[in-house]
């Protein structure tokens, strides 16, 4: 889907705009109000991505006219393009969450490479939280291999596998988006967390994966217990609609992790490896639902300011494999 929809009431600037962008990677569509421009979205739902909107037309304005679409699909990049670039302009559209400011008049090979920037940001603003983005940013040497410390947090679906056996493939990729994939992959971001992965019905979230904090390990179980709290929310509501549960069992362990881009020439991510990541995925399977259990060094980071955040419960040692001896473990609770 790399349709582009273009609003103007001047048709010279549409027909400016669509020849700019006639060898681009847009198909392009044109409207020449908000009012046409969003009815026709809602009838072609699933054919644009990015959406340009002048700012000044009669009726709607191109801001209100994106706020409307941003609330149809917020997926969609939305960029507001005027002849009267302002400070204010911009502070609204910013706080409007506009994806893109763009001034006219335009060059065309500017045109073109500003959208794709734009495109590109909002993409990328999707896999990691906006404060490590502008990191990324201003230091590009943030995804260079390296081995630092982080804390890794593995959230997965108690009894999945039992209640997606009779389901239809559409109902469980609904359920898993909708429920389980959105809502915790928001909080994780909420909390400085980088989605590493999602495999089956687990996700893997590294808290310091980019840009290290002394914050992460109390990030990673302050975004636990939310999840848990989200999880009961949710999973009262499924019970009263389609039958499915969202019970969650979570791990999280700190220590050093090998952080780097992995893969092939045909597919490769930004991951992390090493101990802590093994041993966030074994406690993660010792839970029962609706429990965060935690490793003994990230209990050790959070223990001695967390008194008036979390309480903790110590458990039996358990055996993990690759270390030589049974390792404490804590289950972590919100604090009474």
């Amino acid at each position: 889907m790399h349709g582009l929809l273009f609003i103007d009431d001047e048709e010279g600037i549409r027909r400016s705009v669509s020849r700019a962008l006639q060898r681009s990677r847009y198909e392009v569509f044109l409207a020449r109000s908000g009012d046409e421009g969003i009815d026709w979205l809602k009838q072609h739902p699933d054919k644009v991505a990015t959406v340009v909107s002048d700012y000044k037309m009669p009726g709607m304005s191109g801001m209100e006219t994106l706020a409307a679409i941003g609330h149809m699909d917020p997926e969609i990049t939305r960029v507001l393009l005027t002849g009267y670039a302002t400070m204010e302009a911009a502070i609204a559209a910013t706080n409007e969450g506009i994806d893109g400011f763009l001034t006219k008049p335009f060059d065309n090979l500017e045109l073109r490479t500003k959208l794709h920037e734009i495109f590109l940001r909002k993409r990328l603003k999707q896999f990691v939280p906006e404060a490590v983005y502008e990191k990324i940013q201003k230091a590009p040497e943030a995804l260079s291999p390296s081995f630092h410390e982080a804390t890794i947090l593995f959230c997965d679906i108690r009894g999945f596998t039992g209640m997606s056996e009779a389901a239809a493939p559409e109902k469980i990729a609904g359920f898993l988006n909708r429920h389980f994939f959105s809502p915790m992959g928001d909080i994780a971001f909420g909390h400085n967390g980088l989605v590493d992965k999602h495999m089956g019905d687990s996700i893997m979230v590294v808290f310091g994966a980019l840009a290290q904090d002394v914050q992460d390990p109390f990030n990673a179980v302050r975004a636990a217990l939310a999840m848990q709290e989200r999880a009961v929310e949710i999973d009262r509501h499924l019970q009263q609609v389609n039958g499915f549960r969202l019970r969650l069992g979570i791990g999280i362990s700190t220590g050093k992790v090998f952080s780097g881009i992995l893969g092939s020439c045909r597919k490769k991510e930004f991951t992390a490896i090493g101990m802590p990541v093994n041993v966030a995925s074994r406690l993660q399977k010792l839970a029962d639902g609706g429990n965060v259990l935690v490793s003994e060094e990230t209990f050790k980071k959070v223990r001695q300011a967390s008194a008036r955040m979390f309480s903790f419960e110590r458990l039996p040692p358990t055996a993990i494999r690759g270390m030589a001896a049974p390792m404490a473990i804590y289950r972590a609770m919100p604090a009474s």
